[in-house]
């Protein structure tokens, strides 16, 4: 028997290939997506007839489906290409582990998505040369999909202060001190995220560049043995040896567009990585955690005492409960359980905390 969870996959992989196909300006691509639409839609249908239901009365796509339907209406549809792509991984993934527990044999229909998913973006040869570049971009932008960078760090700022807010709120019933550590933490902690943020993206552009000049150097002072060695990166493709000598010769004969070919065939390095902007990443995480971390604080502009911590309790559970409903569009799971799993986890690092700061509390008005 097949899960009706599994169904319900099926189907909204075929709603989501579907739009992406119906918004694709590559008349190529799009056509692999609306394929890839059917495919999935005979699956659904495939395991319906296995588990004797009636394929006349297809399950409607969930609630999942259609916000990332919606999501990708505002945000562009880079974002559902990226949820599609790691789904597919997770299913290719979990069905290769299956067959080696069972020791049956790999098929290669149990990757198959996955494989035409990166063909797309590396250059299939199906998709139009002027479509080449956007596609390599927005397969970057999709893998490190910031649509769950936002969510994860709204998610690290809640936690964090709401922790915070509240031992210090157990410590002491003053309004005016709750208040200025919860806006001191919040501060120190975005600047904290926006710092470690740009110094990753400046870091790792700094080590690129040198790679990048350092291949340079090489491709100067000793071009033949780099012509060798792109040559064994052809062949270990599966291009005919001949083939390969040749398409090397070609490369190198052009400086410029040999140390571009070789930094990304060699180093899988793309220029496109080194136009990101680090401040731009250091303003955005100031931002994603500063309004997670505003939450909490909120109630204390307001008020103090039991009042404030109750208000903030409630309004963090409702943030904390959304994160983890969020969170859902990437990992496909319940949307209750892991919004109330967040809900109890944030719960009690706050109750741990405010017990605590009663604890210190009491100690120091004793």
């Amino acid at each position: 028997m097949i899960s009706l969870k599994n169904i319900q996959t099926e189907i909204d992989a075929g709603f989501l290939y579907k739009i992406l196909g119906d918004h694709e300006a590559d008349p190529n691509v799009a056509k692999i997506f609306h394929q890839m639409s059917e495919i999935e839609h005979g699956h659904a249908l495939a395991f319906m007839r296995k588990n004797n239901l009636d394929t006349t009365k297809l399950m409607p796509p969930s609630k999942r489906a259609r916000i990332l339907k919606f999501i990708g209406g505002i945000l562009g549809y880079d974002y559902v290409l990226g949820v599609l792509l790691d789904t597919e991984k997770s299913i290719s993934s979990s069905i290769v582990n299956a067959r080696q527990k069972g020791n049956s044999a790999v098929s290669l229909s149990d990757t198959a998505h996955v494989t035409i998913l990166k063909n797309i973006l590396n250059n299939h040869s199906n998709v139009s040369g002027s479509n080449l570049a956007r596609f390599e971009t927005r397969h970057r932008s999709v893998g490190g999909n910031a649509l769950r960078a936002a969510v994860l760090g709204g998610n690290d700022g809640l936690v964090s202060n709401f922790s915070l807010v509240m031992g210090i709120a157990g410590a002491t019933s003053g309004q005016n001190a709750v208040l200025m550590t919860g806006l001191a933490g919040l501060l120190a902690g975005a600047l904290s995220m926006a710092l470690g943020e740009w110094i990753s993206v400046k870091s790792s552009q700094e080590l690129l560049e040198n790679q990048m000049q350092l291949e340079m150097e090489e491709l100067e002072t000793n071009p033949e043995g780099e012509e060798i060695e792109l040559e064994l990166i052809y062949i270990s493709k599966g291009i005919p040896e001949a083939q390969a000598k040749q398409m090397a010769h070609d490369v190198i004969g052009d400086k410029e567009h040999a140390h571009e070919i070789l930094i990304k065939e060699e180093l899988g390095i793309n220029t496109e990585d080194l136009k990101g902007s680090a401040m731009e990443a250091a303003i955005t995480s100031f931002l994603l955690f500063s309004l997670g971390a505003i939450i909490p604080v909120v109630p204390f502009f307001f008020s103090g005492g039991l009042e404030a911590v109750v208000v903030s309790t409630i309004l963090s559970g409702f943030g904390l409960f959304l994160i983890g409903a969020s969170i859902t569009l990437f990992t496909g799971k319940n949307v209750w359980y892991s919004g109330f799993r967040q809900v109890v986890f944030g719960l009690a690092a706050a109750a741990i905390t405010f017990g605590i700061g009663k604890l210190i509390g009491a100690s120091i008005a004793g």
